[in-house]
């Protein structure tokens, strides 16, 4: 198939110049993560890519090298984002390390699937898709800032993955406790719903609202949908509805959605496109590339942010510690 990435951006040579820039992509080395990792090395930016099992991560820079060359500035490192403490280890060591980061993508997710709890007791949809990209967020935030100052430096982008499924997301959601999120009567499909919903929410009235305005930092937060994509994660609809009706969902997903390189364009476009300053889209949610989405109320409700940004924070020092969440205003 042709995809929309293809005929949209063109070739490489016209797909906007990376050189000298560094990005880190969690999920980078499966799905759509994949191709946007893939996608900056072909346009010279130095890639680091965030996975769970090092055979994905070894098998995405052979890819990736077979097709860039072998000089290709790709790197993979493992973390488990429903491990908070292997988040903190991880992205303390490569703040540290690294001199600048322009780049933030965060495509690490789980999909429609059971209930189920992560090493820190917590729903693993609500974790690994918001909580823990979230603390990847926190503990980079003052080597982007760092970047942000540089002369002749394009403003970083943070980019999230979310859904248009966060419309469809419970009435009774009010992030208000540990126990409204590991409730186990909650639909599998309203996990999955809650946890776009405050992607979007955290991109608006956390990341932008109490993060980059009060300290006027040149960083942009924007979150986008993808659309359905023919990747392994729609195999977890087996796993959320065992049996015969998992099985014809997995399969109609599979044949309705966009194939992989699609699927990355709204994040490659909200990563690199000059119309993102241009009309000061910062904090925005995109429902398809180029076009501001029409949130629905829930995540156009300033109170409900608020309530999800505090109980994040909590939720991370009560398994961290006090000192677990570096100081935003950090540089």
């Amino acid at each position: 198939m042709q995809s929309i990435l293809k005929s949209v951006i063109g070739p490489k040579k016209e797909f906007h110049d990376l050189g000298g820039r560094v990005a880190l992509i969690t999920g980078g080395a499966l799905g759509i993560g994949y191709q946007v990792a893939r996608t900056f090395v072909l346009n010279g930016a130095r890639v680091i890519m965030i996975n769970r099992k090092e055979d994905q991560g070894q098998d995405a820079i052979d890819k990736i090298k077979q097709e860039a060359g072998p000089t290709a500035q790709i790197e993979w490192m493992e973390c488990d984002m429903g491990n908070f403490q292997q988040i903190k280890d991880t992205f303390t060591s490569l703040r540290e390390r690294e001199v600048r980061l322009d780049l933030l993508i965060l495509s690490t997710g789980i999909n429609v699937n059971q209930y189920g709890e992560t090493h820190d007791k917590i729903d693993r949809h609500f974790q690994v898709n918001w909580l823990g990209q979230y603390y990847v967020c926190n503990l980079l935030y003052p080597l982007l800032r760092k970047t942000s100052k540089l002369p002749e430096t394009p403003a970083p982008r943070i980019v999230w993955e979310t859904s248009e499924q966060h419309r469809m997301a419970p009435s009774t959601v009010h992030f208000g406790s540990m126990e409204e999120i590991n409730d186990p009567n909650v639909g599998n499909l309203e996990l999955y719903e809650r946890m776009k919903l405050a992607i979007i929410l955290g991109v608006k009235y956390g990341l932008l609202d109490l993060v980059v305005k009060p300290n006027n930092d040149n960083i942009y937060v924007l979150s986008v949908h993808p659309g359905a994509v023919s990747t392994s994660m729609q195999q977890q609809w087996k796993d959320a509805y065992p049996g015969l009706f998992g099985k014809l969902l997995t399969t109609m997903m599979l044949a309705i959605g966009r194939d992989p390189e699609q699927g990355a364009f709204s994040a490659l476009w909200a990563a690199t496109s000059p119309e993102i300053e241009e009309k000061g889209w910062n904090g925005y949610y995109f429902s398809d590339s180029c076009q501001p989405g029409k949130e629905s109320k829930q995540a156009s409700d300033p109170k409900l942010g608020s309530a999800l940004w505090d109980l994040t924070q909590r939720i991370i020092k009560d398994k961290i510690g006090d000192n677990a969440l570096t100081d935003w205003n950090a540089a």
